[in-house]
């Protein structure tokens, strides 16, 4: 079944691919409507939605808050971040450049990561400078900087974000390479559910577990597989991090938050409005309903 369900998102990517690149032009409605056809096999409900996903593309078109477009910029955010819960949170900037040809890598440390601030996966870990495969970092971050992230699932903040590199203090927790990822799901101000993302670059297969904010395991998964086994620990820091979550949330009707935790400290991620683009699948779909419910979409503006 796992394997099953890769074949169909590599399909589903090639398809969307092939979407953007013929149908770029189209306007945000009218793609979305084409994107969702393809991917559920289904019209996408835009005047009655009832699930997580189907609010999501409802968010997409219709609610456009100016401050949005800085704080899914991962370089900008940490201002705003800094300012809201406090400059211990934020994960140090070593340095920011608008291409790959500025970096003066004889001036970062031994450890570093460099990221790309307005797209998803642009980023390259650097756990030894002598052993780093620039060329690579320069393919893979270049061909992100040519990319508007915007175009590939309409969400509207992306559309105006100018790109850069960044480079970022490198973290790890307790001497874990892959550090665990928390992502905090909030509705009208409230912290409701946690997905933490793990093993992601250990090779052994991106996976989610979910939990309540009292850290109850959720039976069910978002696009990842989810693994009641493999025993997550309650953080010690918890209710720190729900609080400072909180705080970064409060008048959006929807937003995630993330952060990671390293050496007992607590630091930011990054935010987004449009969790997996309104696109992941839910197990069971009673799931995707329920968070449906939580999501009370305000006056279209």
């Amino acid at each position: 079944m796992r394997e099953v369900r890769k074949n169909l998102d590599r399909a589903w990517k090639g398809m969307r691919g092939r979407l953007l690149y013929l149908r770029k032009d189209l306007p945000d409605e009218e793609y979305l409507k084409k994107e969702w056809k393809i991917r559920f096999g289904r019209e996408l409900d835009l005047e009655h939605p009832k699930t997580f996903n189907e609010k999501i593309q409802w968010l997409k078109l219709y609610y456009r808050d100016p401050m949005m477009t800085d704080l899914v910029d991962k370089y900008k955010v940490k201002k705003h971040v800094a300012k809201i819960i406090g400059e211990e949170h934020v994960i140090p900037t070593l340095g920011v450049w608008k291409g790959f040809e500025e970096i003066d890598f004889s001036k970062l440390p031994d450890q570093f990561v460099l990221k790309c601030n307005h797209d998803s996966g642009g980023i390259v870990i650097c756990k030894d400078k002598r052993k780093f495969n620039c060329k690579e970092a320069k393919r893979k971050l270049e061909k992100s900087m040519k990319r508007n992230f915007y175009y590939a699932g309409r969400e509207w903040a992306y559309k105006d974000v100018a790109p850069v590199i960044l480079a970022e203090a490198y973290i790890e927790e307790n001497g874990r390479e892959d550090l665990k990822d928390y992502k905090i799901f909030h509705f009208q101000g409230k912290a409701k559910l946690i997905q933490v993302d793990y093993d992601r670059f250990s090779g052994e297969g991106h996976k989610r577990n979910l939990y309540t904010p009292g850290w109850k395991y959720i039976e069910g998964s978002i696009q990842y597989p989810s693994h009641p086994e493999i025993v997550i620990p309650r953080p010690e820091q918890l209710e720190k991090m729900i609080e400072l979550s909180e705080r970064l949330a409060q008048g959006f009707p929807h937003v995630r938050t993330d952060f990671y935790i390293a050496k007992g400290n607590i630091y930011f991620g990054e935010m987004t409005f449009y969790h997996g683009s309104g696109t992941e699948y839910f197990r069971p779909e009673a799931l995707n309903r329920k968070m449906g419910d939580w999501l009370v979409l305000p006056e279209k503006r």
